[in-house]
């Protein structure tokens, strides 16, 4: 992997935010299920909010590798950050890709300043990724939209101004911006998770909510097919990265344990055993990080298979930082268990990893029937 010199010097950047920033107050957000307004400000301030648009919306105009760089970092840092950020990136990139120029020029400014936050609302709870046969609806009344039914385990639900909902109308599609003030709106908070608990999930209940025909993104019957999946391949760009992160903080804190933990009068350092762990912990991360890079490239050149391998990239990623953060814990021993310990907050959060944008299993999907499509062609 050969990043330029800029991309260098920015993941220099991103690494010392995060340390200052983000490390310290990783797992207050963790065991408060919440983020402050303060944290996310100082992102907005550094300009990392928008960091994928363009200039002329506000955005840091960041390159796919560059935006990669980034979601690794602050992956590293926090788990929940990078979630909540990977999904503003999910409703700005459809937007920026399907919207029309109105849009783009109301909404994305206000979205990259930081005024607006955001969340993607597709999943329900009798659906998950089958997300052709959703069951919330959309009625056209007018020059108004009625939606009608129920979302939920949606990302900072809690805390977004404006949703990007996925509903169908007449039996197709359609994705429709709604503000959380908008009458029939009912947004409740959802706790008790095994992992992103400081995501601040909801639930989305939708009673004859009304809203502009005006805020549909894209056409009716492109909502899932194109807006969706859009956000979704946006999604699992983000998480691959921040996958590797998380790998990355499980490998730096059993390197440090390791160090100064004795057992039978030996570092566990010297334990063959040990380092058999840590070999494959270097060793996937290294290969998890090639596959994300290798994406980000493709991305960056408009090639057309960078969304086949963006699956491969969240797949291996997924699956290893839930294997690093497991042996992380295990070298830590009862110490992992803790919440003294960072460990034991990476592993709930990777296993998330493995279910969110696409589970392991809906990745393994795609990526068999792109290497069939392949060997048609």
């Amino acid at each position: 992997m050969a990043l330029t010199a800029e991309q260098l010097e920015k993941q220099e950047e991103f690494k010392a935010f995060v340390d200052s920033e983000i490390v310290p107050v990783a797992g207050h957000i963790d065991q408060e299920a919440y983020v402050p307004d303060s944290v996310l400000q100082k992102i907005v301030d550094k300009g990392y909010w928008g960091a994928a648009l363009p200039a002329e919306y506000g955005g840091a105009n960041m390159d796919y590798v560059t935006y990669g760089l980034w979601n690794e970092e602050i992956g590293r840092g926090c788990a929940n950050l990078r979630n909540i950020i990977g999904v503003q990136g999910m409703v700005t990139s459809s937007i920026l890709r399907w919207g029309s120029q109105e849009q783009k020029q109301y909404w994305l400014p206000k979205m990259s300043s930081g005024e607006l936050k955001t969340a993607f609302a597709i999943t329900e709870s009798q659906i998950g990724s089958d997300i052709k046969n959703l069951q919330t609806k959309a009625i056209q009344v007018g020059a108004e939209y009625v939606i009608s039914g129920q979302k939920k385990w949606i990302t900072f639900g809690q805390g977004a101004d404006v949703f990007l909902v996925f509903a169908q109308c007449e039996g197709q599609g359609i994705a429709l911006l709604v503000d959380r003030n908008t009458p029939g709106l009912t947004i409740r908070p959802i706790s008790g998770l095994v992992g992103f608990r400081g995501s601040m999930l909801a639930e989305l209940i939708f009673e004859d909510c009304r809203v502009p025909t005006d805020n549909l993104i894209g056409r009716v019957g492109f909502g899932i097919a194109l807006v969706a999946n859009n956000g979704l391949t946006h999604g699992r760009y983000s998480t691959a990265w921040g996958a590797v992160g998380l790998a990355q903080a499980c490998l730096n804190a059993s390197l440090d344990y390791i160090s100064e933990r004795k057992q039978f009068e030996h570092y566990l350092k010297d334990h063959q055993l040990i380092q058999q762990m840590i070999a494959n912990m270097v060793t996937n991360t290294v290969a998890a990080k090639q596959l994300c890079f290798r994406a980000g490239q493709l991305w960056d050149q408009n090639e057309v298979n960078a969304t086949f391998a963006t699956s491969l990239a969240k797949y291996f990623s997924s699956v290893h930082a839930f294997k690093a953060a497991t042996d992380a814990v295990q070298i830590h021993g009862a110490n992992g268990c803790s919440s003294n310990y960072p460990v034991e907050r990476h592993m709930r959060d990777a296993k998330i990893m493995e279910v969110v944008e696409g589970s392991t299993q809906i990745q393994q999907v795609l990526i068999a029937q792109d290497a069939l499509n392949i060997m048609k062609n």
